[in-house]
């Protein structure tokens, strides 16, 4: 399961709140929903914050095996 913990600690020591996502850089707000939530977005918006951010995709994201992940 991929979450999205690193990047709220990331968000908070940027100096950018939600609100400056969704109104300066056009990121919607069902992303933020969606990191909220730790449901997938795309590999564009992941590259989208982390240009934002100026960090990596470790920064962004972590992944944590589940039970709840899907059968392979």
């Amino acid at each position: 399961m991929i979450v999205y913990t690193p990047f709220w600690e990331t968000l908070q020591q940027s100096g950018e709140t939600t609100y400056t996502l969704i109104n300066n850089y056009k990121i919607s707000s069902a992303t933020i929903h969606k990191l909220r939530r730790n449901y997938p977005i795309t590999t564009t918006t992941i590259n989208d914050l982390c240009r934002i951010l100026h960090c990596g995709v470790n920064q962004i994201l972590r992944y944590v095996p589940s039970e709840e992940d899907q059968t392979l």
